[in-house]
């Protein structure tokens, strides 16, 4: 019986075309089936290898990926990684025979120029392991044999070159989970970027390209290789003072823009950076430090240093753009300050609020006599009152404040305070940053414009009034914490760690160091 509207010659035709088909198709299977093989044979010459199968090894590696989870760095990407691409070994076939592996051990072994633990990537196993592949007695004996030894050298080669392409492109740790009062976005190692080591066509110039090579880096790893001692300072404390802040400059956190307003809290120092150079600069003041005293340094330490336990004062590492100033501001008081500073005050002076130009507020009410109030007497826990201290030459906020957004509410600002400024260490606000030359900040910001010209005007108001003015364009500021660095000479630069926070780094990253482990 034939098929209607079709002839018996056109049915041979049709059944030969599709036989064909099947029979190119089964040869193509056939191929793909000992492609493996024949690779593995042709280089190991072990009769192991020449019948492996890339569906049978699949099955062993899926086994092998889940026993080794605890070994990997990264195990659900890795997971998944190979899942998506049919378990493919892709680091035995492509890298083992060409001298990659060598490459990547050569590139390991140096990893103490960066200061960190050769040991980290386990270059001596990675040798040994390659070498059963290489051995003219090999013993590798089955094929079941050949399929774990792949697979357990596939998971130490893309673990180990995912770890040293991280650490040294992005740090060997996060420091947002290191410190409370970190608000900088800070990029981490991510899908994409572990993903490209799975794409490596010339293995040494992938290892060369992550190399850090920004100049500031590269004069703190010469005087970390070189044993620079810094005056005043022991060796060892130097050799930790480096490591610190090599790890922070291989965050991926550093400004993008062209031009924007630089603190550094340890420095006590604002600048403004256009093009790479510091255009402006003033002292200021920082938030008052847990280790103001500089009890503790990274060569000596106590055990309650270890762990990121901030003064409540302590200025907040940020990220943001400075948006808007506000001229002759109003101070609205937080409560933490009104109850322990503001109504002490107000208890022993009755005037005291009159004198400093703050207002009383009840219920949102002004109280329009807060001398006959017996502060000594009021509750601070109830939090009855709120206080506001008017514009005028006693706010503490001085003429003006660079406003940006934080979670925070820090912000830049005059003050009134100009004493401080000659001290050595300005750990000494409340948490914002007070400003040497505040108006020189407003000048380089707004330059030479109409809304400069009103900024300086408002400030010099014998009867101010508070004015809002906007900054186009907007400006980033950043806010950091370095306690070592190249100046534009070249000539390192070092600073005490105010904050306690190279300790709590140093601590963290000892066992990721170079004689450390």
């Amino acid at each position: 019986m034939t098929t209607p509207g079709r002839s018996p010659k056109t049915l041979l035709y049709t059944l030969a075309l599709l036989s064909g088909c099947l029979m190119i198709t089964i040869n193509g299977c056939k191929k793909k089936r000992t492609e493996m093989g024949q690779t593995l044979y042709k280089h190991t010459h072990n009769p192991a290898f020449k019948d492996a199968d890339p569906e049978e090894f699949a099955a062993v590696f899926k086994r092998v990926l889940a026993v080794n989870r605890a070994k990997m760095s990264n195990p659900d990407f890795m997971s998944h990684y190979y899942a998506s691409n049919g378990y493919e070994p892709v680091f035995v076939l492509n890298h083992l025979w060409n001298g990659d592996v060598e490459t990547m051990v050569a590139y390991y072994r140096k990893a103490n120029e960066h200061g960190l633990d050769p040991k980290l990537f386990k270059p001596d196993h990675l040798v040994a392991m390659a070498n059963r592949f290489k051995a003219a007695k090999s013993s590798i004996k089955t094929t079941r044999e050949a399929y774990y030894a792949m697979a357990k050298l596939e998971i130490a080669l893309a673990n180990s070159l995912i770890n040293y392409s991280g650490d040294l492109q992005f740090g060997v740790l996060n420091p947002r989970k290191l410190y409370s009062r970190y608000f900088i976005k800070t990029a981490r190692p991510d899908s994409i970027s572990m993903g490209r080591v799975f794409n490596i066509g010339d293995m040494h110039a992938y290892l060369d390209s992550i190399q850090p090579k920004d100049p500031e880096y590269l004069a703190l790893q010469k005087a970390y290789l070189d044993g620079f001692v810094a005056k005043k300072m022991s060796k060892e404390e130097t050799r930790r003072i480096l490591l610190v802040n090599m790890e922070r400059l291989r965050w991926k956190n550093k400004p993008a823009e062209t031009r924007y307003v630089y603190v550094n809290i340890p420095d006590f120092r604002l600048d403004v950076i256009d093009s790479g150079k510091s255009v402006l600069n003033m002292k200021v003041c920082v938030g008052e430090g847990r280790n103001k005293q500089y009890l503790n340094s990274l060569e000596s330490y106590n055990d309650t240093c270890k762990e990121d336990k901030p003064f409540p004062h302590e200025t907040p590492l940020l990220y943001s753009v400075i948006h808007s100033v506000e001229v002759n501001p109003v101070w609205n008081i937080p409560r933490s300050i009104a109850t322990k500073e503001i109504i002490v005050q107000a208890a022993d002076d009755p005037y005291y609020l009159s004198n400093k130009g703050i207002n009383v507020y009840h219920n949102d009410k002004l109280v329009k006599d807060p001398e006959t109030i017996d502060w000594s007497k009021v509750d601070p826990r109830k939090d009855e009152y709120e206080f506001k201290q008017q514009p005028g030459d006693q706010n503490s906020l001085g003429k003006i404040k660079f406003l940006f957004e934080n979670r925070s509410s820090v912000y830049l600002h005059d003050t009134p305070a100009k004493d401080a400024f000659h001290y050595t260490m300005r750990a000494v606000s409340h948490g914002c940053v007070r400003l040497e030359k505040p108006l020189d900040l407003a000048h380089n910001l707004f330059r030479d414009t109409t809304r400069y010209n009103l900024i300086a005007k408002d400030m010099q108001e014998e009867d101010p009034s508070p004015e809002d003015i906007a900054l186009r364009p907007r400006v980033p500021v950043y806010i950091t914490y370095v306690t070592c660095w190249a100046d534009q000479d070249g000539q390192l630069q070092f600073r005490r760690d105010v904050y306690g926070q190279d300790i709590v780094l140093y601590d963290h990253m000892k066992k990721f160091l170079y004689g450390n482990m």
